[in-house]
């Protein structure tokens, strides 16, 4: 049976899965523009579940507001301009965040669907709690269904890996996340760690 909580969580697992590849993106900050921009699709699908109007102005306004303070993403991506061992650490860090939250905004916006409620009578400060509880889960969450995802894509080749980040790049990019020169300068970045 196909029902509207079934759908809602799919969406929501599909987006947090897209949302730690964003995470990884090796440009500090654009890593969060893109990761903002994968949770404005999640509401956009979310609203089309259970039959809300959506407005990308007010879905941006909403998502800044219930999310808050960026600054431990910011600090994670920050942490990316360190060369080496801040590129994979702070890139494994913005990707289990970026999941996280990502996760957190789906469940309180399904919940909030699900009773009735539009973003017209969405309160984001009575929805900080609720928000915070559910990142803390999904930081497991998110982990969880890496770790699932990883083990069905597992290889030898180490430059899968790398071809995976060029298909999400080139995914950003097409959604006009990316600009021609910021994708080329990441492909460039990827291609030089090809063995």
């Amino acid at each position: 049976m196909d029902t509207r909580y079934d759908r809602s969580q799919e969406v929501i697992k599909n987006h947090v899965l897209i949302s730690m590849g964003a995470g990884l993106v090796p440009i500090p900050i654009l890593d969060i523009a893109a990761v903002t921009a994968v949770q404005i699709d999640m509401l956009k699908q979310l609203a089309r579940v259970y039959d809300v109007s959506f407005s990308e102005n007010s879905g941006k306004g909403i998502l800044s507001a219930l999310t808050g303070s960026t600054l431990a993403r910011v600090g994670a991506s920050m942490v990316k301009a360190i060369p080496g061992i801040g590129t994979l650490f702070g890139g494994l860090s913005m990707a289990i965040m970026s999941g996280a939250s990502t996760y957190a905004v789906g469940q309180v916006f399904q919940q909030h669907f699900s009773a009735g409620g539009d973003f017209s009578d969405f309160d984001p400060l009575k929805a900080r709690d609720n928000y915070e509880e559910e990142l803390r889960k999904g930081k497991e969450k998110a982990a969880q269904w890496k770790s699932e995802k990883d083990r069905y894509a597992k290889t030898d080749d180490p430059n899968d890996e790398i071809l995976r980040q060029l298909a999400q790049i080139g995914e950003l990019k097409e959604k006009g996340i990316l600009s021609e020169e910021e994708f080329q300068k990441m492909k460039e970045r990827l291609m030089e760690k090809m063995q």
